[in-house]
């Protein structure tokens, strides 16, 4: 069990420790994103069963080599 002791004892535990709750919150945060802005995602289905036949035009990934962002329908992309 990691305590306030065990930080005293161990300074080099702050880094890791640090390091890997970071870690956790990028990574809940990007899992977060996911759920909300994915099409793959439905979270109401009897009022849009397939949500993802309104991403034809849109832009929803960070980046695309093979998309013409000129093209598309919003040019802001959907962070």
């Amino acid at each position: 069990m990691i305590t306030f002791r065990s930080f005293r004892k161990y300074p080099s535990l702050v880094p890791l420790v640090a390091t890997v709750g970071i870690g956790v919150v990028v990574a809940g945060l990007y899992l977060g994103r996911l759920a909300v802005k994915s099409p793959e995602v439905s979270w109401n289905k009897k009022q849009n069963p397939e949500p993802w036949n309104e991403y034809d035009k849109k832009q929803y990934k960070f980046y695309s080599p093979n998309v013409d962002y000129e093209k598309l329908d919003d040019k802001r992309p959907s962070f």
